[in-house]
């Protein structure tokens, strides 16, 4: 599915004009015709404004169902502690260093990491 083919179909659904999404969005008219032409790939926040001009929910832009997906049974998050290791101060800095440095490594190096650092809390 082409996200600009399903935005044309629920503007012509609502019987809306390319103008009449422009004056609910303010997004130009051109740029609402280049989406749904398929020659621009709108962001998500450019998404919620056409969902909520053409007043579908905005999981209806990428779905055919009447009623929502049925989600997966995902555990549930945990919620964040204020005093968990690396929330402020000196530790915070000392784990956004070693998540950046962690980013630049190759995969062989952060493969050893997670070997090493598996090791270490079996002990």
């Amino acid at each position: 599915m082409i996200i600009g083919d399903r935005l044309r179909a629920l503007r012509e659904e609502k019987k809306l004009s390319q103008g009449d999404i422009e004056k609910r969005t303010g997004l130009l008219r051109c740029y609402v015709s280049r989406v749904e032409n398929g020659h621009t790939v709108p962001a998500i926040e450019t998404l919620e404004k056409m969902a909520r001009a053409l007043e579908v929910p905005l999981y209806q832009l990428f779905y055919d169902g009447e009623e929502p997906p049925v989600l997966p049974n995902l555990p549930k998050r945990k919620s964040s502690d204020a005093d968990a290791w690396g929330s402020f101060g000196k530790e915070a800095r000392y784990l956004n260093k070693l998540r950046r440095l962690i980013g630049k490594s190759d995969d062989d190096d952060r493969k050893l990491l997670l070997h090493m650092a598996q090791k270490m809390a079996h002990r």
